[in-house]
């Protein structure tokens, strides 16, 4: 696929028909890569997507441009820190050792000043913990305190993160069981509720 001679709106169009067409991915993969420079944010953002989906399936091929990802975790634009930190997660999920030296730049979006931002981090640690619960055991307390974010959609993601390393390392969420049960009866929200009731459920069952 050549970008060259394209307008934005055709360059977004192309990369819309890609992210469909996955028979096409390992190879296109470097090419798309090069957008992570492109002037526009919106292409950068779908590049950031698109390469994301495209680690999660060929981690050594995204590996040259991890760092240049990781480095967008710091971009001003606050659409492309999200989608920096959700491409992370993804690449994570099948290649923790790729986005390990990135993982304290990962962990300072819990405090990112946009809720998406803090929003795809949990979403980003999520994919990471299915096979590496083990990467946040001694950062449980930045997730407890998103349990009570201002955000909605955080406070709604926020108990999901606790339900994947409570099925997996039981031992990292017992300390919160208290506050999660709490949450599933009492909280106002019915989603939140519904996401803490399964961290528990998933937690004492693990133990258990």
């Amino acid at each position: 696929m050549s970008f060259e001679n394209l307008s934005e709106k055709e360059i977004y169009a192309a990369l819309s028909v890609l992210s469909k067409d996955k028979g096409n991915w390992e190879t296109e993969l470097e090419r798309i890569a090069v957008l992570l420079s492109y002037p526009s944010n919106k292409i950068k953002a779908k590049t950031l997507w698109l390469l994301g989906e495209m680690g999660l399936l060929y981690p050594q091929k995204v590996q040259p441009f991890i760092k240049q990802i990781a480095d967008m975790l710091f971009d001003k634009d606050d659409k492309i820190r999200e989608r920096a930190v959700g491409a992370l997660g993804r690449i994570g999920r099948n290649s923790y050792a790729s986005i390990a030296p990135y993982m304290d730049g990962i962990l300072k979006k819990a405090n990112d000043e946009a809720h998406p931002v803090r929003m795809n981090f949990i979403w980003a640690a999520e994919n990471i913990a299915v096979n590496h619960p083990e990467a946040f055991t001694n950062s449980m307390d930045l997730f407890a305190a998103l349990l009570d974010d201002k955000a909605v959609r955080v406070r709604i993601e926020a108990p999901e993160i606790f339900r994947v390393i409570g099925k997996r390392k039981s031992a990292a969420v017992l300390p919160y069981i208290e506050k999660l049960q709490f949450m599933s009866e009492h909280d106002e929200n019915n989603i939140v509720r519904i996401h803490s009731a399964g961290a528990v459920k998933a937690t004492i069952g693990k133990a258990n």
